[in-house]
């Protein structure tokens, strides 16, 4: 602190006005900090006064007429919440793990109803502030526990998955993933990063519907890939913010989970509700990593409470009650599985329109990869600059790497956006 007296008191000032000097020298030295380029692009939006805009950078599902979505299975849950006294009334502090019951559900999502795993107890689980603080726990107890190890994480990814790490000290790499030219996966490149990462590595997976991309390897080479984690021992760590979301299937959106844990890996996992349910704002999320054996899952999972003691103390109770009264009841949880399937669906179907409405206008592009890829996003091939000249040009805003969230497509607006799209791509 002795720099700040120095800048402050010139030794004529009074108590007082050393105090004010030193405080308005304190922050001189901050800059502003980078607009987040996701939540940049809906502020933009919102300051465009055009009817006509369109909204296809934000993360979060929309209807067809482009309004949010409360499912029906969280109503209902929500309502047996309010109609609870014994719920109402009590505001206790969940434990640092968070809701066991919640919990207990989640992992029966992302292992299986009837895993072994969960059975024998070799799973250290917390409830986190949904995917971003899963990864977050777990970035601080790999700095922890393996503090000379690396994360290699896909090119592209979550851009908050950078930030994740680097803030968590953790140093990092890329490993190949898309390939430009053909809009999918680079497969022969991922698995020769696989291969040349040295042994025990630690990697970052998206468990299915890959963001910015929606591009994901296919069931024969996930297997490919597990075989050679196995071989060089890494330890995978899967973010899986898309389940059932993706396909519309559960089951289908964590097969590549399944095919790592049937070839005996130890992984690390991080689980959402905010896309599947719709708990954007409830921030409920799982943190799992999966040990040797019940001894060290519990030894595991106290470190893992240790780590969020100083962040937070103890997740929300809200959205935890909503998430276990939903998986518990076999009625919610069948209704949640019609709806998070629908959801899909209209994604699957706005995926359709767009490529179709391109193909009509007689666009010299292939606009295969649009309905090849899956999830919230499709990573169009667009660049910055045909991206700038749709914000300009057709008041139509997106991420200025092409990453079109679907979500934001409805059938009022697909073909305005064919259009603009055709327009701003059709000399390249």
């Amino acid at each position: 602190m002795a720099h700040l007296f120095r800048a402050g008191y010139s030794g004529h000032l009074s108590k007082s006005g050393a105090a004010r000097s030193i405080s308005t020298a304190l922050w001189r030295h901050v800059e502003p900090a980078p607009k987040d380029p996701i939540l940049g692009v809906t502020e933009a939006f919102l300051a465009d006064p055009s009817p006509h805009k369109v909204n296809v950078g934000v993360g979060a599902y929309r209807d067809d007429n482009g309004k949010p979505v409360v499912l029906e299975c969280v109503r209902e849950a929500e309502r047996r919440i309010a109609g609870n006294l014994n719920i109402v009334t009590k505001r206790e502090y969940l434990p640092m793990g968070g809701s066991v019951k919640m919990v207990e559900e989640t992992l029966k999502l992302a292992y299986g109803e009837n895993s072994d795993l969960i059975k024998d107890k070799r799973i250290a689980a917390v409830q986190a502030l949904s995917g971003t603080g899963a990864c977050r726990l777990f970035a601080d107890f790999q700095k922890r526990f393996s503090p000379d190890s690396q994360i290699y994480i896909p090119a592209p990814t979550w851009s908050n998955h950078h930030n994740i790490w680097r803030d968590a000290h953790v140093p990092e790499k890329t490993f190949s993933y898309y390939h430009p030219e053909t809009r999918g996966l680079d497969f022969a490149s991922l698995m020769n990063d696989i291969k040349n990462a040295p042994n025990g590595s630690f990697f970052l997976l998206h468990a299915c519907a890959h963001n910015p991309t929606g591009v994901d390897p296919t069931e024969e080479q996930w297997k490919e890939i597990s075989h050679q984690f196995k071989v060089k021992g890494h330890f995978a760590f899967f973010d899986m913010a898309y389940q059932g979301f993706a396909s519309g299937d559960p089951e289908r959106d964590a097969k590549s989970i399944r095919i790592f844990l049937e070839d005996g890996h130890q992984i690390g996992c991080a689980q959402s509700y905010a896309k599947n349910m719709g708990l954007y704002g409830q921030r409920v999320g799982c943190l799992s990593v999966v040990c040797e054996d019940e001894k060290q899952a519990v030894a595991v999972k106290s470190q893992l409470q240790q780590i969020a003691r100083p962040m937070y103390s103890n997740p929300p109770v809200h959205g935890a009650l909503v998430v276990s009264i939903i998986l518990s009841d076999p009625d919610l949880k069948s209704l949640w599985l019609k709806e998070v399937k629908g959801m899909a669906d209209r994604i699957i179907g706005m995926r359709t329109a767009l490529r179709e409405n391109l193909e009509k206008l007689g666009s010299p592009l292939s606009w295969e990869h649009v309905t090849k890829q899956i999830g919230m996003f499709c990573y169009s091939g667009m660049t910055p600059e045909q991206v700038d000249r749709l914000t300009k040009e057709f008041h139509i805003y997106m991420t200025r790497n092409g990453r079109i969230s679907m979500a934001g497509v409805t059938t009022g607006n697909v073909g305005y956006l064919a259009n603009a799209i055709h327009e701003v791509t059709k000399s390249a």
